[in-house]
């Protein structure tokens, strides 16, 4: 994690995600809430209250946007191309993928 304004940087290794999707108004964009479960040893920022990461795909499964929030907004922090390329490997798993094509499908 960074944190805008300082120049110390944290990795964080995460070990399972909780994930919760929705297609957003205008049918365009899936978001995905990620709520973490971290290794031990990366543990969140102290000043994080509820962490969570947004995840924006268009219907076809293609991530366009990958945010960090607190209290499910966005935050001063922003995540590191580590934990970015951690995210995206879930996102893009077969699971998620099919999650998302099943809530892409015409009701």
């Amino acid at each position: 994690m960074i944190k805008y304004g300082l120049d110390r940087v944290t990795e964080l290794k995460f070990k399972a995600y909780d994930v919760s999707m929705e297609k957003r108004d205008g049918g365009q964009w899936i978001d995905i809430t990620l709520r973490f479960e971290l290794d031990e040893a990366t543990p969140a920022p102290d000043d994080l209250i509820d962490f969570s990461g947004l995840v924006i795909t268009t219907l076809g499964g293609a991530i366009a946007q990958i945010v960090p929030q607190d209290e499910d907004t966005d935050c001063e922090y922003q995540f590191t191309a580590f934990e970015k390329e951690q995210i995206r490997t879930y996102i893009e798993s077969a699971e998620i993928q099919h999650q998302i094509a099943n809530l892409s499908s015409p009701s």
